[in-house]
């Protein structure tokens, strides 16, 4: 349920103004510097830094992935450089542009702004939007500027439900009334864009799937057990992930996650907890170290009394990324991580969350999450 209500307080919007600023004078320093290297007979060059896993450092005591200080230099005379030279400027640009006239736009759209033929050629300035993404995902790292205060946002992938009531560029979202669909979450859930109101809830139950959401929605979970129940479309975006990262920060609410029985799985709860190699420069505000496993897990076949039908059987590719993730170095020193990749692969099958609809549909709603939470049975 939606009610409006006035816009956020002035001091939101001085905080989104000085932000802006911020950013302004970021990008025209690099400008600057373009200019006067090339004005000085100089090569321009720009320096941006290196998000890869080599440039990734695991903080344990933190307990997040974090990008070190290791640079690209990006040159405008190196044939195989130049082009990503001038697509970062284009787009530096058009950031300017949005940020000047106070609009925002996906990032579908920051494609389709920069695309166009380079006159005197038949090359174009971007070949398809994943390379409008990836110098977008450069500059901010480049500008030290997030996503949002480069007014780009990507489309809404996730969904929330529960005993908290939200204001949202001014309107007043009631998660308690949001009939089966729920309220989408946006791509920018900042506190100038999002703010928490009345929440009454307990904890935050966060699951892999819609499918499996819509199920929790139904049984109303959430108003039984007092909670919040997201869900993220798979591996969630960063949208899904900086709210629940604000809700288990700000509201002090624990996060368990319901992800299915497989390296993806697994891959999903480690992006929630640590955060990720591509995005390791905005694990700060990301990741949620205190993160809670809850299942599905590789013993539940036996535990649970499953049937065979719900065995899917792991493939090459499945095997070779479960020993990967049980390398990382923060499950490697885990006892029970190291046991349940060992039982799935021991299995040799994995399960989705879905498989415990086979012992009844509201199963995984009235009994098995129940259990788990009360016995406080998870991994983390």
């Amino acid at each position: 349920m939606a009610t409006k209500k006035p816009a956020a307080g002035s001091s939101s919007r001085g905080s989104k103004k000085e932000r802006d600023v911020r950013t302004l004078n970021r990008i025209v320093e690099v400008a600057d510097g373009v200019a006067a290297k090339s004005l000085g007979g100089v090569e321009p060059t720009l320096q941006v830094p290196s998000r890869t896993r080599t440039n990734t450092i695991w903080n344990k005591k933190k307990g997040i992935l974090q990008m070190g200080d290791g640079c690209q230099e990006r040159q405008l005379f190196n044939l195989s450089q130049a082009k990503g030279f001038m697509q970062s400027l284009l787009h530096a640009e058009s950031i300017k542009s949005l940020i000047e006239a106070e609009k925002t736009l996906s990032l579908r759209g920051m494609f389709y702004k920069g695309l166009h033929t380079v006159a005197g050629t038949k090359e174009k300035t971007f070949a398809d939007q994943g390379e409008s993404d990836g110098i977008l995902e450069d500059l901010e790292v480049s500008l030290s500027a997030l996503r949002e205060e480069l007014h780009i946002f990507a489309k809404k992938a996730g969904t929330i439900v529960g005993n908290i009531t939200l204001v949202d560029s001014g309107d007043e979202i009631d998660c308690r009334h949001m009939g089966s669909g729920g309220y989408a979450i946006p791509s920018i859930v900042e506190p100038d864009v999002i703010q928490f109101k009345k929440c009454e809830a307990k904890f935050i139950l966060h699951v892999e799937k819609n499918t499996v959401w819509s199920r929790f929605n139904e049984d109303r979970f959430w108003e039984k057990h007092n909670c919040i129940l997201t869900e993220g479309g798979g591996q969630p975006p960063r949208g899904v992930r900086r709210l629940l990262r604000r809700l288990h920060e700000e509201l002090k609410l624990p996060v368990y996650c319901l992800l299915d029985c497989d390296p993806w799985g697994h891959y999903i709860y480690s992006v929630l907890k640590q955060g990720s190699i591509s995005l390791a420069f905005e694990s700060e505000r990301l990741a949620i170290p205190d993160a809670k496993f809850i299942g599905i897990r590789a013993r539940d076949y036996i535990d649970c009394e499953l049937s065979d039908d719900v065995q899917i059987a792991l493939t090459d590719t499945d095997i070779k990324r479960a020993r990967e993730i049980a390398d990382y170095p923060w499950f490697a020193d885990h006892k029970g991580w190291q046991r349940e990749i060992a039982t799935l692969l021991k299995n040799g099958f994995k399960m989705e969350v879905e498989s415990l609809i086979t012992k009844d549909i509201s199963y995984v709603t009235e009994t098995y999450v129940p259990e788990r939470l009360k016995k406080k049975d998870w991994l983390e």
